[in-house]
C-alpha cells in the first residue's frame, strides 16, 4: 500500500465531510494549503497526478477534490476528464492559471463545482470548499422519484420507465438542485450561483438550455411540461406533485 493511501486511511475518526484530497505538484502552495485546512479541522492529503491519485479516488474517495490544472503538459480538459472518469461523484474545485472565460465555462459545463484562478486567497478557497460541500449534501436520501422518473444520487443514475437516461454531470447537478428545492421559484441567477458556483457566469441562457434538456429527457410532453415549470419574470420551479419523495439507501 502506498504512503499516501496509508495516510488517508489512517484518519477514519474524521467525518466524511472533513476529508479533502488535493491533486497537484506545485510545492510552493502545498505547505500553506496543509496549514490552512488542518487548522480548520480538515484531513488533507496532497498527491501528484497519476496512479496514486487515481487509487485514492477509487478506493478511499474523499468528500471533496481540489484539482490543480497547472501540471505538466496534459491539457486541462483531458486532465479533468481523467479524474471524472475515475470518480464521477466527488465534488471538484479546480485551480487554474487561465483567466479565460472559455476555459472556465468549459470546465464548469463538464462538471466542475467551482473554478478559482491562481494565485488565490486561502480564506476564499476555504469558503468555497465549505459552500461546495453544503451543495453536495443538499438532499435527504439517496433516491428521489417523481412521475415515471427515479434518480439515484449516489450512483448518479437517472431512469425513466426503468430505462437509463443519459445525463451529463452538469445536467445531474441542475436536476439535483431542483429536486432539493421542490415547489420553490428559483431565479436563473440563483441556479448559476448555487449549481455552477461561479458568480460572474457570462449568461443566464446556459440555465435555459439545461432546463430545456431536462424537459426533453424527463417530461412526457416537453413542450407542455408539468414538472420543470417556467415562473414568469423569475426563473423556474420544480413540481414533483404528490408522488415526489426521497427514500433511504440504494443497493449497489
Amino acid at each position: 500500500m502506498s504512503t499516501a493511501t496509508t495516510a488517508l486511511m489512517q484518519i477514519p475518526q474524521l467525518p466524511r465531510l472533513q476529508r479533502i484530497l488535493v491533486i497537484q505538484n506545485d510545492r510552493a502552495t502545498q505547505a500553506p494549503l496543509q496549514q490552512l485546512f488542518e487548522s480548520e479541522g480538515y484531513g488533507l492529503e496532497i498527491v501528484n497526478p497519476g496512479t496514486e491519485s487515481e487509487k485514492l479516488l477509487r478506493d478511499a474517495p474523499p468528500s471533496l477534490l481540489i484539482l490543480d490544472l497547472q501540471m505538466g503538459d496534459t491539457p486541462p480538459r483531458r486532465l479533468f476528464e481523467q479524474v471524472r472518469f475515475v470518480n464521477p461523484n466527488v465534488p471538484i474545485i479546480v485551480l487554474g492559471v487561465s483567466s479565460s472565460v472559455k476555459e472556465r465555462v468549459l470546465l464548469l459545463e463538464l462538471g466542475a463545482d467551482d473554478y478559482i484562478v491562481k494565485p488565490f486567497n486561502g480564506r476564499e478557497l476555504l469558503a468555497r470548499v465549505r459552500a461546495t460541500m453544503r451543495r453536495s449534501l443538499g438532499y435527504s436520501g439517496d433516491i428521489f422519484a417523481f412521475g415515471d422518473v427515479q434518480v439515484d444520487f449516489r450512483k448518479m443514475e437517472v431512469r425513466r420507465h426503468g430505462g437509463l437516461v443519459s445525463f451529463t454531470a452538469q445536467e445531474f447537478k441542475v436536476l439535483k438542485f431542483m429536486t432539493c428545492n421542490a415547489e420553490r421559484a428559483i431565479s436563473r441567477e440563483e441556479l448559476l450561483n448555487e449549481v455552477w458556483g461561479y458568480h460572474n457566469y457570462p449568461t443566464t441562457r446556459t440555465v435555459d438550455n439545461h432546463i430545456l434538456r431536462l424537459r426533453q429527457k424527463l417530461e412526457r410532453h416537453p413542450s407542455n411540461p408539468v414538472h420543470f415549470l417556467t415562473v414568469y419574470r423569475v426563473g423556474y420551479k420544480f413540481a414533483p406533485h404528490s408522488d415526489g419523495k426521497y427514500w433511504g439507501k440504494s443497493r449497489s
